[in-house]
């Protein structure tokens, strides 16, 4: 088990979205989360690191959270993965973009999903999926969580077509570190976790509802039910600005009272 994660958390393109690159210095793979847009900056980080990439993960599929996932799967051919009930958003960047007002983007065929429950594996971590709807139908969660080296899971692979497999839930590991630095990892069973938790819960607020496929009463159920279910210690590391934790949004966040 390597000794450190690195997470390096880079806020890209017009609306600043917050892309996660996590890897293994021991195996040296990795997953990006979120790679909203300037691709070759994503890229010579990863470069810096020595980083091969073994899955991309979009925790939903507004624009500007996937502007730049065809580009950065054509440069490193692994594996697009989204809940599919974003599936259908995502054919429409078109529509998005005009929104916007911006230029659409390339866009690629998706053909591999996640699930709650599911984990998307790299080295010795893994991101356990929780799939947490309000602001788009299939917004998810990622819980990165350290794992023994057989652990069962959804195991990435570079190429086009990743192999499904049963996933067992493993309690958070214990990881403490700030924007774009490694983090001691103890692997124990106990202590706080690292939450990338999407456009769903930020610092003192949520998602926005109002746009296509979004539910005020989803979103409070999944942060609710399943984000504050995790310990107060738990980094949360949101799609957009700074990081909170589990028990500062708990205690002060007004959205949440």
């Amino acid at each position: 088990m390597s000794e450190k994660l690195i997470h390096v958390i880079v806020p890209v393109g017009m609306l600043q979205c917050n892309c996660s690159i996590l890897g293994d210095p021991g195996t040296r793979e990795a997953i990006v989360v979120d790679p909203g847009d300037e691709v070759e900056r994503i890229l010579e980080i990863l470069r810096e690191h020595q980083l091969n990439v073994r899955a991309i993960v979009s925790t939903h599929t507004h624009i500007d959270h996937v502007g730049g996932l065809a580009r950065l799967h054509a440069a490193t051919k692994a594996p697009v993965l989204i809940h599919e009930a974003d599936l259908q958003l995502y054919r429409h960047l078109d529509m998005q973009a005009q929104f916007l007002g911006m230029r659409t983007p390339e866009s690629m065929r998706i053909e591999d999903f996640v699930k709650e429950g599911d984990s998307v594996r790299w080295g010795g971590y893994a991101a356990r999926v929780i799939h947490t709807p309000g602001h788009t139908p299939g917004s998810i969660s990622l819980l990165v969580e350290s794992v023994p080296p057989d652990a069962g899971g959804y195991v990435a692979r570079s190429r086009p077509q990743a192999t499904k497999a049963s996933a067992e839930a493993h309690l958070p590991a214990q990881l403490k570190t700030h924007a774009g630095e490694s983090a001691p990892a103890r692997g124990g069973a106990h202590g706080p976790g690292r939450l990338v938790s999407g456009d769903t819960l930020f610092q003192g607020s949520i998602g926005r509802t109002d746009l296509w496929g979004g539910s005020m009463k989803d979103i409070l159920n999944s942060i609710r039910e399943k984000l504050l279910a995790l310990p107060d210690e738990t980094l949360v590391i949101p799609g957009h600005g700074e990081n909170t934790t589990i028990g500062a949004e708990r205690a002060e966040n007004p959205y949440l009272r």
